[in-house]
């Protein structure tokens, strides 16, 4: 899962510590859509989610509490809230969703098109340039999104598979009226200081779902509890303050372009942990969606 733009890192070398954190940040993003399967083999979509974040909030208000960052500023407190609603708590329910019924590999994929609706929000609000190439990026991109839900079923475009792709989809744009909504914020805010309140609200919002999750915790199986554990700690914890170590040293346009590495492992993890095989319409879907991403962010 990518986070929202920061400003720009001034280092632009290559060190240990800089690809070590972007080693982990892309596994353990990867991880996060076979895992996310694996969890939803003992919880309901929006359980997962609740207890997912559950767990994640208690580190990240642990942090606030301690680091003490500037309180929001009244113009800002908005935006604070669009990163909660629409990152955590939409995205995580109309991804866990979307995952019933969609392969935790091609979810990756179309989840990574969340750059193309960044740029067409920022085209729509912000008035940035959005040239004719990039529609056309756009329209492969999203053309590979049609293969993928017809690679997911054995028979033609099932409405299950449909639906799923849309609902992945609608998280994508989740992450991008996130990422649009609280760009300015990294002016005054540390990138970790602002997934922190992310987790700690989105929680708060997914709240209303924690009790039945519990319920089902106490049935769940070990490998149900290591999936929410794991979610909670590696990609949602983890993750992003590694990835806070990647925008302190790359620019953040550059630091983007590492994330399209995320799909094919996370579909090669998949495949290790769970045995999905990617049909070979599926597969190609893919391609031309990580193509018509990379098309539509070239030279931006």
């Amino acid at each position: 899962m990518t986070s929202c733009v920061s400003r720009p890192g001034t280092i632009r070398t290559v060190d240990p510590v800089t690809v070590l954190a972007l080693g982990v940040t892309v596994l353990a993003w990867a991880s996060a859509f076979p895992a996310i399967r694996v969890g939803l083999d003992t919880f309901g979509p929006l359980q997962l989610g609740a207890l997912r974040f559950a767990v994640a909030s208690l580190p990240a208000a642990f942090f606030l509490a301690v680091t003490r960052p500037p309180l929001p500023r009244l113009k800002e407190v908005w935006r604070f809230g669009v990163g909660g609603v629409f990152f955590v708590a939409l995205y995580t329910t109309l991804l866990n969703f979307g995952e019933t019924s969609i392969s935790a590999g091609a979810a990756s994929f179309i989840i990574n098109t969340n750059p193309i609706m960044t740029a067409i929000l920022a085209y729509i609000l912000l008035g940035e340039a959005f040239s004719r190439q990039a529609w056309l990026g756009t329209a492969l991109s999203f053309s590979g999104i049609g293969l993928i839900a017809l690679g997911e079923s054995s028979s033609g475009i099932g409405d299950a598979n449909v639906s799923g792709a849309l609902l992945i989809l609608g998280a994508a744009l989740c992450a991008a009226i996130s990422a649009v909504a609280q760009k300015p914020l990294f002016v005054r805010h540390s990138p970790l200081t602002v997934s922190a309140w992310n987790m700690v609200l989105g929680a708060g919002l997914l709240l209303p779902a924690l009790p039945g999750g519990l319920a089902q915790a106490a049935q769940a199986s070990p490998a149900g509890w290591f999936a929410v554990l794991y979610l909670g700690a590696i990609p949602s914890l983890v993750a992003y303050a590694t990835w806070a170590v990647v925008l302190s040293r790359f620019p953040a346009g550059r630091a983007s372009n590492f994330m399209y590495c995320v799909p094919p492992v996370a579909m090669a993890i998949s495949f290790l942990w769970l045995g999905e095989v990617p049909t070979a319409i599926g597969a190609i879907g893919g391609l031309l969606a990580l193509a018509g991403v990379a098309i539509v962010n070239l030279r931006r």
